[in-house]
């Protein structure tokens, strides 16, 4: 056995530091992934995979008039000959390239499912045929007369072109889309007449501005139709090569039976799945997301799209488009990223840089033709030239070839006796007794008269600049009236986004409740009719054993809740993110909505328009504590999350919390019925997480439960006990006092069992909502059915409860 020579081995290994040959083998891996697969050639617009499928299907003769194929065939073909990848690889492009939805102008003509814009996968490549159609042939048009070159195939058995003739404008007119290592290509699609239009405007101009290029070509032209919003992001990526292009559907709005409306949809933004589309409006309406909608259903056929949204009687329908826009793909951008290759380079192009590459690649391919075709005109004159000599002297030239004794003595003896070139001496001696004939010698003649004039012809393309320009532009105005179609997508002015997404919802008064247990529902107000004092109410909600409702407010679904809870912390939570329950459910876990500690508990709820400077938050601890604190200082995006909201001693809890301005009076109300007023003026404010101050003296067992700022919005004190007794009591009767006070007596209780709820602010024209806690029933009435009482009075019975019944909470409906 023969031995290595260590010494030899050893020469032949290099020591490379790791991270340098991962660089640079990455780089390799990079650029190779970048040039022979990603991106698309600018002067043809294919990526190496497109332009083998054609090119091996026009050398399997698919032509437009030829029978169809088999794919399968198609694609062993290109992998077995060009494209040693994978075989899905290959088909799947094939297959985009027959698609009438992703391609504005598809190349290959298929028979057979190709799949569909519902995200549908075409069918096995042993199932379907292809053949190239008209348009795939203007881009292999001329690729036998020398216009292009080739390269050597994978294992040098073939040749295949490096780009192809392309006199169809594809890059432009077809698009690209494409991800590479560290880049990627995203190129519109454009109507073919306008493309060669502003070609041809070029062409006429060199100096034409992209700002008057954009006259001719508007904007792309998608083959799914639909609409372009605004001409900002096409004006961007024509100008810079990158840009946003908002797409939206085309929608009318048809009137339906019974005061409904129908939003229908006939047309969808390029790429969007029309399955999955009507699959996530339908999951957002289940989740409540989307409002307004009743039924969804396609009624697509082979005459066209068309997707009914049946809306419900109250829904507006630009409202629930404004949200189908928000939440769904029906309003989504085309990012614009023209990143082509220019000589195996990537380069970022704008509009007429793209233009410009495209009329120098049909220069290049006219100037060769030509050449080619001049060069074979020459010759074939060259040869007529010879045919019509020798038929002149016919009867020399017959002796010449009977007198020598072989077929190369005669072209021998014709070269040295007649001096005719080597190539004319061929054609004469294979030359048919037939082209004897008077009318033989009259076509040859006019042969050589017809050549001579495409000689000229040729060459004056050759030597004349604008000639040449003639010619591209003579070729593509006949291409632009073969091909040519309507423009489908329609461009329309911006239009004047939401400023918020409160902007997209239905604004509707509604009844928020809050249970102990951290429940929370949303109802509409109009589900509560207005009853006489002492009536029985109706169900509000149903909770679970042991719960019951803490809070009931009533605002609006364009507001923001601020959730305080007893720890201190604050939550913010849109009102119409809050899942709308009937009366006979107790609502969702606010746990599934916020991140909840297990010990929280719900204190108080704000609803909150805007955050203003001039507003500020007043806290009350069940200690008799008070904090005052901007609002703008909750303004946060950690909604779910939680912020800190007041510092907390030990065994103390956040029980209340209000808006308040400057100059307003607070008033707190004790479990006892002790009632404390000062100014709030008396509180500095302070930033979130600080304790606070004394607003009320307690005794032992005694706890703050309700707080009201005197705003002037009310003239009577409405306060409530657990036993559903209560009064108004005029503003007026209590006097402000310094803070830290023991207060005045607000209410006179019946027994030591019962014992003070809380406190409202209520004018005449005001409304209240009570509420219990073991039946949960709701009771409105309106604030002048309430008695009116002195401070040291008990109160009239408000609601009719059940011996083992209390209420739970009380609410203010405020015009």
């Amino acid at each position: 056995m023969p031995t290595t020579d260590n010494t030899t081995i050893a020469r032949r290994i290099v020591e490379l530091p790791i991270g340098r040959e991962m660089k640079n083998s990455y780089l390799d891996y990079a650029m190779s992934v970048i040039v022979s697969r990603a991106l698309p050639d600018v002067r043809d617009g294919l990526k190496p995979v497109h332009r083998r499928i054609l090119y091996a299907m026009e050398k399997l003769g698919l032509f437009p008039d030829k029978p169809y194929k088999k794919c399968a065939s198609i694609v062993g073909e290109v992998l077995g000959k060009y494209h040693p990848h994978g075989d899905m690889a290959v088909y799947d492009a094939l297959v985009r390239m027959a698609q009438s939805f992703s391609l504005r102008y598809p190349l290959i003509d298929g028979h057979g499912n190709f799949g569909s814009i519902d995200g549908d996968p075409p069918a096995a490549y042993r199932y379907t045929e292809a053949r190239l159609n008209s348009l795939a042939m203007e881009l292999l048009r001329d690729i036998d007369k020398e216009t292009v070159e080739f390269r050597p195939n994978f294992d040098n058995s073939l040749t295949e072109p490096v780009v192809l003739p392309a006199l169809l404008p594809n890059l432009l007119v077809n698009g690209s889309d494409g991800i590479a290592v560290g880049m990627a290509t995203k190129i519109p699609p454009h109507n073919l007449g306008e493309v060669i239009d502003g070609i041809i405007a070029t062409i006429d101009n060199p100096d034409i501005t992209i700002d008057e290029l954009i006259k001719i070509i508007p904007g792309p032209d998608f083959p799914t139709g639909a609409e372009i919003i605004g001409r900002e992001g096409i004006i961007s990526a024509y100008n810079t090569g990158r840009g946003q292009i908002l797409m939206r559907p085309t929608v009318t709005i048809e009137e339906a039976t019974g005061k409904r409306n129908n939003i229908i949809i006939t047309e969808l933004p390029y790429q969007v799945n029309k399955a999955r589309l009507i699959e996530k409006i339908a999951e957002l309406v289940k989740m409540k997301s989307l409002e307004g909608i009743a039924e969804i259903r396609d009624e697509s056929d082979r005459e066209g799209m068309r997707i009914v949204i049946e809306l419900k009687k109250e829904a507006n329908p630009q409202t629930v488009l404004n949200q189908l826009y928000l939440h769904t793909t029906l309003q989504c951008n085309f990012s614009v990223n023209s990143l082509v290759l220019v000589n195996n380079t990537p380069e970022l192009l704008n509009l007429k840089q793209l233009i410009e590459y495209y009329i120098k690649h049909r220069e290049e391919i006219i100037t060769r033709r030509t050449t080619y075709l001049l060069l074979k005109a020459k010759k074939r004159s060259h040869i007529v030239e010879g045919l019509l000599k020798a038929l002149s002297i016919l009867d020399e030239i017959i002796q010449l070839i009977r007198s020598s004794n072989t077929t190369a003595e005669a072209s021998s003896r014709l070269q040295i006796q007649f001096e005719f070139s080597p190539e004319q001496a061929e054609a004469i001696l294979e030359m048919r007794l037939s082209r004897l004939t008077a009318l033989e010698r009259e076509k040859l003649s006019q042969e050589h008269t017809n050549l001579q004039a495409e000689i000229k012809y040729y060459q004056e393309i050759l030597d004349n600049p604008e000639m040449l320009a003639n010619v591209m532009k003579q070729e593509l105005l006949e291409l632009k009236n073969n091909y040519n179609e309507p423009r489908r997508t329609k461009i329309k002015e911006a239009i004047i986004q939401p400023a918020e997404e409160k902007e997209l919802i239905i604004k509707q008064e509604v009844v928020i409740l809050v249970t102990v247990d951290g429940y929370i529902k949303r109802m509409p107000l109009e589900l509560y009719k207005r009853q006489k004092r002492g009536g029985k109410g109706v169900i509000g909600i149903i909770t679970k054993e042991g719960d019951f409702v803490k809070e009931v407010l009533v605002t609006t679904t364009h507001h923001q809740l601020l959730i305080f809870t007893n720890l201190g912390r604050c939550y913010i939570l849109r009102v119409y993110q809050i899942e709308e329950s009937s009366r006979y459910t107790r609502g969702m876990s606010l746990r599934n909505l916020l991140k909840l500690l297990p010990e929280e508990k719900v204190s108080a709820v704000i609803p909150v328009e805007e955050f203003r400077n001039d507003c500020y938050l007043l806290m009350a601890t069940k200690l008799g504590l008070v904090k005052k604190t901007p609002l703008i200082d909750y303004e946060t995006p950690f909604k779910t999350t939680g912020i800190n909201a007041i510092k907390l001693d030990e065994n103390d809890e956040l029980i209340k919390v209000k808006l308040i301005e400057e100059g307003k009076d607070i008033t707190l109300i004790t479990s006892q019925g002790k009632l404390a007023r000062f100014s709030e003026t008396e509180i500095r404010a302070t930033g979130r997480y600080t304790r606070g101050v004394a607003g009320v003296r307690l005794k032992k067992g005694n706890t703050v439960v309700g707080m009201e700022v005197i705003d002037g919005s009310f003239t009577h004190l409405l306060l409530v006990t657990k036993r559903g007794r209560g009064k108004r009591v005029c503003v007026d009767e209590f006097h402000p006092y310094h803070r830290a006070s023991s207060g005045v007596r607000g209410i006179k209780l019946r027994d030591s069992s019962d014992m003070v709820l809380g406190e409202l602010g209520l004018k005449d024209e005001d409304e209240i909502v009570i509420i219990t806690k073991v039946k949960g029933n709701i009771i409105r009435m309106e604030a002048k059915d309430i008695p009116h009482q002195s401070k040291n009075s008990i109160g009239a019975k408000l609601i009719d409860l059940e011996d083992d019944d209390e209420v739970s909470a009380i609410a203010l409906i405020r015009e």
